[in-house]
């Protein structure tokens, strides 16, 4: 566990990183002052007076780790960057503690109380650009054309892309953190049968989190339910059968940063689960293969493309299907079972910016990363096999369905599906990896009965 003054030490080195880079840029798009604006609060519906909890601006949260709405960061070349922290007046709710209180050294901190001040201070000239919140900038009075410049705000994105030690340091510790919900699922899947809302609570329990602090909504799917793909419709009921499987994706924070960790257990006897196990640590294989695979310098749909041979290999050792691997690839089988892209960046955002730049072939639309590999880059290794009904139909309907044993999918069709995801970060050498995930939770998965 890194302790939290070694995160801040880490911390103070990455701002003064970031104002380098920065000022880079700014000097490249002619700009004398960037604004970053922290975001605002969202309402939860038009009709109420309700909000949800603050979702920062990820600008924002490149430099702060804090969590106060309609705040600002002002960025100059040469100059102390300057945090205007809002006075928070309202006695009805206040802003979530920060984890660190870091920030207050590394810029000049000046609390504000209305939006004329910003504004005041700021000044706002013609090489004044805003990134943030289009109505939280509006309240500031920023025009529409000043506000999130997509030219500069597309190579803000790119510096978000190679991580900093300290985020590194704070990606290892929200998977560290993710490790404990995962345990306590494993565990209470294995001794008991229990709904996907108590399952969810779980994690929320294990891992010490409110549902909005996670970075996403924790997918909790039993059974069948595991072939919808972000399933958080938590069922309220638990069933015995006599097999059952349980796909659980959901992660961790740490001041802002988010780990995404995929597992899938089965437990039962018979058949179905014998066969469903089977395929599970097959797929828990081929993600570790894929795993060793990425090079720097490769390119990421290659090792995409590489996720499907292999899948076409799993399928047919576990009897689905019949056809040859080049043909299953080919005729689109593996893209009925395994619809998604091998994975995405990860940082401050679930799936994260800078990493999908270029369009991917029309036949992997789905895939969030084009990029070579490069080091300094963290993005997940996340294959599934999946038996989605909307999908496997045509297939069954098509020509290319007469590869595939749908006596031997239908009798596993029931447990949903498998999808193991880890976390990694490039960090070249040889190794060229560190799985960020396993060194927290070495377990992928399997059975656990």
């Amino acid at each position: 566990m890194t302790a939290p003054q070694a995160l801040d030490r880490l911390y103070l080195d990455h701002v003064a990183g970031l104002r380098r880079r920065y000022e880079s840029v700014m000097a490249h798009h002619a700009v004398d002052a960037v604004v970053i604006h922290s975001g605002s609060l969202a309402k939860r519906s038009a009709f109420d007076d309700q909000y949800w909890p603050l979702r920062p601006v990820p600008h924002w949260q490149h430099w702060v780790p804090l969590a106060e709405a309609d705040c600002a960061l002002v960025v100059r070349p040469g100059a102390r960057p300057t945090l205007l922290r809002r006075l928070e007046r309202s006695f009805w709710e206040k802003p979530p503690q920060a984890e660190t209180s870091a920030f207050e050294d590394a810029f000049d901190v000046r609390p504000f109380e209305d939006a004329a001040e910003v504004r005041s201070f700021v000044g706002g000239g013609a090489h004044t650009a805003f990134v943030g919140d289009s109505a939280g900038l509006a309240a500031w009075g920023v025009e529409p054309s000043a506000a999130n410049p997509t030219e500069l705000v597309a190579a803000l994105d790119a510096l978000r892309t190679i991580k900093t030690p300290y985020e590194i340091a704070c990606l290892a510790e929200a998977n560290r953190r993710a490790r404990a919900g995962h345990d306590a699922l494993r565990e209470t899947f294995r001794q008991s049968d229990r709904s996907e809302l108590d399952l969810h609570l779980t994690y929320l329990r294990a891992t010490a989190q409110d549902d909005w602090e996670t970075p996403y909504k924790n997918i909790v799917a039993v059974g069948s339910h595991a072939a919808t793909l972000h399933h958080v419709a938590y069922g309220r009921l638990a069933a015995k059968r006599d097999a059952e499987s349980l796909l659980v994706d959901a992660g961790a924070t740490c001041r802002g940063y988010c780990a995404d960790v995929t597992r899938t257990w089965v437990k039962g006897r018979g058949l179905a689960a014998a066969a469903f196990e089977q395929l599970v640590s097959g797929v828990d294989a081929m993600q570790r293969r894929l795993c060793g695979a990425v090079r720097v310098g490769a390119s990421y749909e290659a090792l995409h493309d590489e996720a499907h041979r292999q899948t076409a290999v799993v399928l047919k050792e576990a009897g689905l299907v019949t056809t040859s691997l080049d043909e299953a690839v080919a005729s689109g089988v593996t893209h009925a079972f395994f619809p998604h892209g091998l994975g995405h960046s990860l940082g401050l955002q679930t799936h994260d910016v800078g990493c999908a730049m270029r369009a991917p072939r029309p036949d992997n639309a789905f895939l969030r990363n084009t990029t070579d590999v490069t080091v300094g880059q963290v993005f997940t290794i996340e294959p599934g096999i999946y038996f989605i009904a909307d999908l496997l139909e045509p297939l069954r309907a098509a020509p290319a369905g007469a590869g595939v044993d749908w006596h031997a999918v239908d009798a596993i069709a029931p447990l949903g599906g498998v999808r193991v995801e880890d976390d990694l970060h490039v960090v070249g050498g040889d190794p060229p990896l560190r799985n960020l995930t396993r060194e927290h939770l070495p377990l992928g998965a399997g059975r656990v009965d």
